[in-house]
């Protein structure tokens, strides 16, 4: 009984699919392309003028070979000193948004490393020294690493009042060497 439920079923959906053929579409108009045959439908079409076609660089928007966005002067990446005042190891606001696109580029670069140098001026013993540019490296790497950077990422090292920026014993100089630098692999 159910086969022939089935059966029926069957062969009233088939039923309703066949059309007659005046149903069916009229097929598509065949183009005549002898010479002087006059289109009669479709959109008429003319040859462009030469020099009037627009070019395309598909290069536009990639930077060019060799091209690297931490020496890009117009990036802030480029940007690779932090400033203190005397004897502090605080990051100043004004270092904030350097530190965090940093922060931001190592987020994005997970195989990228870089190794923080903490320096101070020359005032102070070398042992003082040592322990305040260590301060310093370290608390820009442990501003890198709450903003996202690996741990692995971020190496820090004092050079104490090793590595001068400016000579002198002038407060220009002073403030010129409590720094710390930013150095990518491959820069150390």
């Amino acid at each position: 009984m159910r086969t022939i439920w089935i059966s029926l079923a069957a062969s009233a959906l088939l039923s309703a699919c066949a059309g007659s053929p005046a149903d069916e579409q009229a097929g598509a108009s065949v183009e005549d392309r002898k010479p002087g045959a006059v289109a009669n439908q479709g959109a008429q079409t003319k040859p462009v003028p030469g020099g009037q076609v627009a070019r395309v660089d598909l290069t536009q928007g990639k930077p060019p070979a060799g091209y690297s966005i931490l020496k890009d002067p117009k990036s802030i990446l480029s940007k690779r000193s932090v400033y203190f005042d005397l004897d502090s190891f605080t990051i100043k606001d004004e270092f904030k948004p350097l530190v965090e696109a940093h922060a931001k580029y190592l987020r994005e670069n997970a195989t990228a490393k870089v190794l923080i140098q903490g320096n101070t001026d020359e005032r102070g013993s070398r042992e003082y020294n040592l322990a305040l540019g260590q301060k310093r490296a370290d608390a820009m790497k442990k501003m890198l690493i709450l903003l996202g950077a690996k741990e692995d990422q971020v190496e820090s090292v004092s050079l104490g009042e090793e590595k001068p920026k400016a000579l002198g014993s002038t407060e220009e100089a002073y403030s010129e060497n409590r720094r710390d630098d930013i150095l990518y692999g491959g820069e150390y």
